[in-house]
């Protein structure tokens, strides 16, 4: 009975292990297809994806609310009335404005004693120290208080959802400023500029190192940098009178017989578009797409009008002739071989054909 049995036994043995190896032999090339079916991830951005503008305005209110609890006390700037206390020394206390380049003048004091940039605390330890170095008091002992705030406008314009004009009244950051403006739009390039006025006090210097701009000041921060590098040097403080603008991205249309019409919002001005890419952007033409009539509507900086730029695309796809290569702005019309469009009205069919369609995002693919 017991041979029996290993007789019965030892076939089925040896068809486990053949299973077990065509197991492990398989199981390589399984694992490899599975790997291959997941499509690659595409980042835009090494830490914060850029694929949807929803995605930046997030990051952009939360930064902004982690400057505002990281905010100090409210600095003085030009217009502030100020109350100074001089203790049992009642001649030095009084009210005082603080003039249009940041300084205030106090009685006995020698010298103008620039205060704009500097909260009540510094400008207490500044008086102290001037009181004391000209021997007018021995041991002072400074309060200083905001009696009038006098804000100042901070202008946002551009690629922002909200173009709005924000009263300062306490310092605030870049982030803060894009923040309340509800963030930036769709068609929102990479940087974004502040243009400083003329006469405008920055930092925290003392009087004899301090120099007033004769002209205008302009900063341009990137705005990957800005939300990914954490480095505060990016979120610089936003003075009154500064104007913020977030300039728009180049967008090149695709419109016609295309199987996603649509516009293409460009990174930033050194991306290079073709006519290649824009068609990969856009799905490709369609069957019934008339490829060899299609058009670039170009407009000209002179007249303020489109130009029409014929390209063969067929030739294009075929490559027998040379990409051609698209610029910001312009629409490239492909018609559809069905319709009975009248050639000399393909500029009006293009621009209308423009109105409503998606922005997406070419640093997407």
């Amino acid at each position: 009975m017991t041979l029996q049995n290993l007789g019965v036994l030892r076939p089925l043995r040896r068809l486990s292990s053949r299973v077990a190896v065509f197991v492990l032999l398989t199981s390589p090339v399984v694992l490899s297809q599975q790997q291959k079916s997941v499509p690659p991830v595409q980042n835009t951005l090494p830490s914060v994806p850029m694929d949807t503008k929803m995605d930046v305005n997030d990051r952009i209110a939360q930064l902004a609310l982690a400057a505002s609890v990281k905010q100090g006390d409210y600095v003085i700037g030009s217009g502030d009335l100020l109350g100074v206390e001089v203790f049992d020394v009642p001649e030095l206390s009084r009210e005082v404005r603080v003039n249009e380049t940041g300084f205030i003048s106090l009685p006995l004091i020698p010298v103008k004693v620039r205060v704009a940039g500097l909260t009540t605390f510094q400008v207490q330890d500044k008086l102290a120290e001037l009181l004391q170095s000209n021997g007018l008091v021995t041991t002072p002992q400074v309060s200083v208080n905001v009696k009038e705030q006098h804000s100042q406008p901070i202008t946002v314009i551009g690629a922002v959802r909200n173009p709005m004009v924000i009263q300062a009244v306490r310092q605030t950051t870049l982030l803060q400023v894009l923040s309340q403006a509800g963030g930036v739009s769709d068609d929102a390039g990479s940087t974004v500029i502040i243009t400083r006025p003329p006469g405008v006090l920055t930092g925290s210097e003392d009087t004899a190192a301090a120099k007033v701009p004769s002209e205008a000041q302009t900063f341009t921060i990137s705005l990957s940098e800005l939300l990914e590098s954490g480095n505060s040097t990016f979120n610089i403080p936003v003075l009154g009178g500064d104007v913020v603008s977030v300039p728009r991205a180049g967008i090149i249309y695709v419109v016609g017989a295309v199987s996603h019409p649509g516009g293409f919002v460009m990174q930033n001005d050194r991306d290079r578009m073709t006519t290649l890419k824009i068609l990969s952007l856009a799905g490709g033409t369609t069957g019934s797409a008339k490829a060899k009539d299609a058009v670039i509507l170009r407009k000209n900086s002179q007249t303020g009008k489109r130009d029409e730029v014929p390209v063969n695309l067929k030739k294009v796809l075929d490559l027998k002739t040379e990409d051609v290569m698209l610029q910001s702005s312009d629409i490239l019309f492909v018609p559809d071989s069905s319709g009975k469009k009248a050639w000399h009205r393909a500029g009006d069919v293009a621009l209308s054909l423009t109105t409503g369609v998606a922005l997406v995002r070419a640093s997407r693919y």
